[in-house]
């Protein structure tokens, strides 16, 4: 991923979380909006380590751990798979369509929260 776009991606996809679900807002407030920030910060960071580690089960396992989480906070699997979808499409809107193994990690983990 280019330099800097990590933080522009990560704030890009909560708009975009937000967008396409306002009643997030209402149900979160602005804490758990910048909750949402902080967690793409973190989705981020660890697709970036799977990839340094050319192991997309780390990130796989992430994302399973991360699942357990949310749903018992009361956000539901479909959130997390919404998430990842949105940052591959902005990852490919970026000209990032070039790390196909970074979208093939993001689908992946996509693949196994659908299980």
């Amino acid at each position: 991923m280019k330099k800097g776009w990590k933080a522009t991606l990560a704030e890009k996809a909560t708009a975009e979380i937000y967008k396409r679900e306002p009643a997030l807002l209402s149900r979160f407030g602005e804490e758990g909006k910048a909750k949402c920030l902080e967690d793409n910060n973190h989705h981020i960071k660890q697709l970036e380590s799977a990839l340094l580690l050319d192991n997309e089960q780390f990130f796989i396992d992430y994302a399973l751990w991360l699942n357990g989480i949310l749903t018992k906070r009361g956000m539901s699997t479909r959130h997390l798979i919404d998430n990842f979808t949105i940052i591959q499409q902005l990852l490919i809107e970026n000209g990032e369509q070039e790390n196909e193994k970074g979208l093939f990690y993001l689908s992946e983990a996509i693949f196994a929260l659908q299980q």
